[in-house]
């Protein structure tokens, strides 16, 4: 196979195996979604997360017109939520969906439901990446999300007493974590059947919350159990905030890559990452919100000439990001051009 010909979905899967490919790949592990977007396909945000076709439409622009090797149509953290029971505001077409209040004050409370992958958050989902791999075949880079049993202990539990439990009730910590894994694996497994070709596991244990002690003493062991229920699938960890005391620690639970933030400085987080992928870490905020074309491209160049080979918003973008600076990285990145070995 010659670089010059490469999909994109070969181009992601040689940056992710340490192949030779024709460039840097340019992928998101997290939602591009935004209202321009939307508005360009007619499509109001607040209608894609219960609408199988939308959802899978709006993700197909992030390739077919931005240019992005990947597509990835959950745009939400709440999916699992609300299908587990949680009442959502769904947003606006400048509004991103929000969680109103939890479900479970004891891990007693929690019973997977049988009919869980049939709820509408997850069946959107679930039948969105169906329609994306039908649409893309092997031309383009599927990806999934979930949320990690820790998030998930945040949002069906409550932060606050969860944090808490860490530090006074650790039974009461490893009893949520071992009941919403299955929550976690159960949508993972489905993405992956619906052709996937990775699933980001969003797990927010950053180092503004929680210590690395904290991910050695529960976390770790619960991430090996998951990744070893997934033998030979690409599995990324998405984690927001100043992570580099940790990312070794990631490493070692198995995961394929990190998705990581502008927040940790390119050259030690590659150091700490050992043979784990990183993925990263185009500012949200300052760059792609605020920021105009050059300032995309001065953060871009950095990137890449730093090492990293799978280019990437650093988390979830702003409804507000203006998809010319979206579709800068990926102008950025192609006339880099340089692959390596």
């Amino acid at each position: 196979m010659k670089a010059a010909t490469m999909t994109s979905r070969e181009r992601v899967e040689a940056c992710l195996h340490d192949l030779h490919s024709d460039r840097p790949a340019v992928i998101n592990p997290t939602s591009i979604a935004t209202t321009e977007t939307c508005r360009a396909l007619g499509i109001d945000f607040s209608s894609v997360h219960l609408n199988s076709d939308k959802m899978a439409t709006v993700a197909a622009y992030g390739h077919e017109v931005l240019g992005f090797d990947s597509v990835m149509p959950y745009f939400s953290v709440v999916q699992e939520a609300a299908a587990l029971g949680c009442a959502i505001d769904w947003g606006s077409d400048d509004g991103m969906p929000s969680q109103k209040g939890t479900l479970y004050e004891s891990p007693d409370g929690f019973a997977m439901p049988e009919d869980f992958l049939a709820r509408p958050p997850i069946a959107t989902v679930i039948d969105a990446v169906k329609k994306l791999k039908k649409r893309f075949g092997d031309q383009v880079y599927i990806m999934g999300k979930v949320m990690g049993p820790w998030t998930l202990s945040y949002h069906l539990h409550g932060i606050e007493d969860f944090l808490i439990e860490t530090l006074t009730e650790p039974k009461t910590v490893h009893a949520f974590l071992d009941r919403f894994k299955e929550v976690t694996t159960t949508f993972m497994r489905a993405q992956f059947e619906a052709g996937a070709d990775a699933v980001t596991i969003a797990d927010h244990i950053t180092r503004d919350l929680a210590s690395p002690h904290a991910y050695s003493e529960y976390l770790i062991g619960v991430h090996k159990e998951i990744i070893a229920g997934f033998p030979g699938k690409t599995i990324l960890l998405h984690c927001c905030g100043n992570t580099l005391d940790r990312i070794g620690l990631f490493s070692q639970a198995g995961f394929n890559a990190f998705h990581f933030d502008s927040k940790n400085a390119i050259h030690e987080a590659m150091a700490a990452s050992d043979s784990m992928k990183l993925t990263g870490c185009v500012d949200n905020q300052d760059v792609l919100l605020r920021g105009g074309s050059e300032d995309v491209r001065r953060q871009v160049l950095e990137i890449v000439q730093s090492g990293i080979r799978l280019v990437s918003p650093e988390c979830a973008v702003p409804l507000g990001v203006k998809n010319e600076n979206l579709a800068e990285i990926v102008k950025t990145v192609v006339e880099y051009g340089v692959g390596s070995a």
